[in-house]
């Protein structure tokens, strides 16, 4: 993605107007794209707009040294690339889904790459070193976004990635959780610290980050990701068998998938979703949620009564 030079000036200005409460009154993104365009959200940071449906690679790309699975994520990202993809997200915690993702993307031609992983690891020299092998795992010369994953010694790693983005080696920064036991910690972090992202978990059955994460996010302008759309398959386990209800169409689903998608990426406080998948055909189903009308919110209430 091309680096935007008001960036860390827009920055400073949108932390200060967030604290004087202005940031609510901001215009929010439309809940609807162009029929067959991508919708896109601000990163309210710095202006620039991003597809709501992005890629995770938790488990689906840790596939080791076996050339017939690396080949068929590439397949996968390619997809997910051709659709209108943006966002990839990955970690050191994911095994062999970094070197997998860098194996991929050496195999695309120039892939419209939104790069988002994770420092997960104690101390800033190992915190430091574990970067590094990312940027080599991955072939990029810097991370649009990096992140604090799941808090692991954020105070220290906070530092480090604040003087990296203000140097330009990283674009972004942010901290992760999928524990609603760090709530608590992560609203103080959200409230005390110039953050860019937030990445948490939201579905049609963990909906606790509606209370305050979520509106926090959009009164102090920190972009939002959302891990675990689909809760794992709970959400599928939930619906097995079961016909999409006659709504669906007028929001442009076919399948449910496009239904819990569409559900979480129609809340105003959230960026971007990013489901994994292992098959080409579902990645096309994921990113179709990312098209089209979105719910409001009389029909996100209604959807929810389908659980």
């Amino acid at each position: 993605m091309s680096e935007h030079n008001p960036l860390f000036s827009r920055r400073r200005f949108l932390h200060c107007v967030a604290g004087a409460g202005i940031l609510p009154f901001l215009p929010v993104s439309p809940v609807a794209a162009a029929p067959g365009e991508t919708i896109t959200r601000v990163i309210p940071s710095s202006g620039e707009r991003i597809a709501v449906i992005g890629m995770g690679t938790w488990r689906t790309f840790d596939v080791g040294n076996d050339v017939s699975l690396r080949d068929a994520r590439t397949e996968v990202l390619r997809t997910f690339f051709e659709e209108g993809g943006q966002m990839v997200d990955s970690s050191p915690m994911y095994g062999s889904s970094e070197e997998v993702l860098g194996y991929a993307l050496q195999r695309i031609d120039s892939p419209p790459l939104f790069s988002a992983t994770k420092v997960w690891t104690r101390g800033r020299r190992s915190g430091e070193e574990q970067m590094a092998r990312s940027r080599r795992l991955w072939g990029v010369d810097r991370f649009d976004l990096m992140q604090i994953h799941n808090l692991v010694d954020w105070e220290t790693h906070l530092e480090t990635l604040l003087a990296d983005r203000d140097e330009g080696r990283i674009r972004y920064l942010g901290i992760t959780t999928s524990h609603g036991r760090q709530h608590e910690e992560l609203e103080r972090i959200m409230r005390e610290h110039p953050l860019d992202f937030v990445q948490i978990t939201y579905n049609m059955l963990d909906r606790a980050a509606e209370s305050r994460l979520l509106p926090l996010a959009r009164e102090r302008g920190i972009a939002v990701i959302i891990n675990r759309p689909f809760r794992g398959a709970d959400l599928f386990r939930r619906v097995e068998g079961r016909p999409l209800p006659g709504w669906a169409a007028e929001i442009g689903c076919e399948y449910w998938s496009q239904v819990f998608l569409k559900f979480v990426v129609s809340h105003p406080a959230v960026t971007c979703a990013i489901p994994a998948t292992r098959r080409v055909e579902y990645m096309k189903q994921n990113m179709a949620a990312g098209r089209g009308e979105l719910p409001d919110e009389p029909l996100r209430q209604r959807m929810l009564k389908e659980l």
